[in-house]
């Protein structure tokens, strides 16, 4: 098929374990969520698995520049390339829902080009003004010879305007969500983001173990239609008007933090009353959900329009059982 496969994980406890499985299972890259309103850090996470693995490629997906000073970004990920060498992407972009749980809007492009070059600056050992004064990593001489550091960059863009910063700052590629765009066939690596399920023979839609596993992420798009498009948006969901009875009774001020609540992880009140409510019947065609014929051809048809690179963003209590079905599907 000629398509690299991947695995976008949220940081938790059990995330090392999860990127072992992957290694194991032939995944290229193990990419970790940057969404500390959940509750663990993206970067102990990585270098957790860089001590567990020894083959897989390791980075978050994606940093949101607001969270961090460009040194602790760049100094993280000097440590960990320093305990996986070769082996260490980096990735960022606008912050979609560690900005949004947050009750913000996404990070400005300009900003994120800005910040970008510094972080890129620093690893190569150069300084990098910012907030009016010049930093640098200054690495002890057990280290110095480290840097300059030329690490693999890639922009989650979904539009032209994030495309033309990706290109600008000389990333070598894209991360799109669900399909590619067709700025992505202008750089090396394309990597296209994927959730859902494979479905067992005669398996339903609306099993407790597809809810389990697929729900979770399915349900995202109710979180970012609301925060990008409003109310009336979701309303126009199959499930929505259920959705939003129950987020409308939170105050306005607030209701980020309930839209959010288990984002891409386990299912909150609302997105289990849009699941209820027959919401569901959209995971065939929101989601990749299906049989591994099925998705096998859906995987097929993104590397015709470009993909290089599927990335998995698995849900659900068994993600070994997860991880395995879907690599099996792609390449089986």
């Amino acid at each position: 098929m000629g398509i690299h496969v991947s695995v976008a994980l949220p940081a938790s406890a059990e995330s090392t374990a999860h990127i072992v499985t992957a290694e194991r299972l032939g995944y290229r890259c193990a990419y970790v969520y940057d969404t500390p309103f959940e509750g663990s850090d993206v970067w102990l996470a990585l270098h957790e698995a860089a001590e567990a693995t020894a083959s897989i490629a390791l980075g978050p997906a994606v940093l949101i520049p607001t969270l961090r000073h460009p040194l602790v970004n760049a100094a993280q990920t000097f440590s960990l390339h320093r305990k996986a060498p070769g082996r260490v992407v980096t990735a960022f972009g606008t912050g979609f829902s560690s900005r949004a749980a947050a009750g913000q809007p996404p990070v400005p492009w300009s900003y994120v080009e800005k910040y970008v070059r510094a972080h890129t600056s620093l690893l190569a050992g150069e300084a990098a003004e910012w907030d009016g004064a010049p930093i640098q990593l200054m690495p002890t001489s057990t280290q110095h010879e480290t840097l300059p550091l030329k690490i693999p960059l890639l922009i989650a863009a979904v539009g032209p305007k994030g495309a033309e910063v990706a290109r600008r700052l000389g990333a070598d590629g894209i991360m799109s969500m669900f399909q590619p765009i067709p700025q992505q066939r202008d750089f090396s690596r394309a990597v296209v983001s994927a959730v859902g399920t494979v479905l067992d023979d005669g398996e339903e839609l609306n099993s407790e173990r597809v809810r389990l596993a697929a729900g979770p992420p399915w349900a995202g798009v109710f979180h970012f239609t609301y925060t990008a498009q409003g109310a009336d948006a979701v309303r126009a969901l199959p499930g929505g008007p259920a959705w939003l009875e129950v987020i409308e009774r939170y105050p306005e001020a607030e209701r980020h933090l309930h839209i959010h609540r288990g984002h891409m992880v386990e299912m909150n009140e609302a997105d289990l009353a849009a699941w209820h409510a027959g919401g569901y019947v959209t995971l065939t065609s929101g989601t990749l959900t299906g049989p591994a014929e099925v998705v096998r051809q859906r995987v097929a048809d993104l590397a015709a329009a470009g993909a290089t690179e599927i990335m998995i963003e698995p849900s659900g209590p068994d993600i070994e059982r997860e991880l395995t079905a879907f690599i099996a599907a792609v390449c089986g």
